[in-house]
């Protein structure tokens, strides 16, 4: 009789392992398939014209402008994003000509995070380019943005993960 209830405990103790062993692994698995890390979706929205001027002399062709956009921010995980100060650089031919801060913030889990920035640009930095002034001429200036947000991904308070968004694309105003 002594002997039965050492076994009877002996029996609940493997059957509590086996079923920690077997919730661990649903939780792998679920973690390995459904809760992967991706990398965040960094996009510009609508780019709108506030002001501008432009000089088109034979000399010194040169514009300043002021740009309202969009920028978004795709998480497409299961956890927030959280980021820092980040910098976009609009560039016309390679060169910088403007730049805005993204200020730090985060996207939630499966959502999109919109922020609206002021992008104050000019020609300054150029030096005497023959193609600005054909550009300023024509009504199409091709400009350039890049931007990229570093950051943590959160998932449920106990995995945290680096991970960063980049954003390349052309634009012409």
């Amino acid at each position: 009789m002594k002997g039965e209830g050492n076994r009877n405990k002996a029996k609940c103790l493997v059957y509590i392992a086996a079923f920690v062993l077997v919730q661990m692994a649903i939780i792998v698995a679920f973690s390995l398939t459904v809760m992967r890390i991706k990398s965040l979706k960094v996009q510009f929205g609508a780019v709108s014209v506030k002001s501008m001027s432009t000089i088109n002399t034979t000399t010194v062709p040169s514009f300043n402008m002021r740009l309202m956009t969009q920028f978004t921010v795709k998480s497409t995980n299961f956890g927030h994003f959280k980021y820092g100060n980040s910098t976009v650089t609009l560039l016309y031919g390679g060169t910088p000509v403007g730049t805005a801060v993204i200020p730090m913030g985060r996207a939630k889990a499966r959502q999109t995070r919109k922020v609206n920035i002021a992008i104050d640009i000019s020609s300054d930095q150029l030096s005497s380019d023959t193609n600005l002034g054909n550009d300023i001429n024509s009504g199409v200036l091709i400009l350039t943005s890049e931007a990229r947000l570093s950051g943590k991904v959160h998932l449920m308070k106990i995995i945290k993960k680096k991970k960063s968004g980049r954003n390349e694309l052309h634009h012409s105003n």
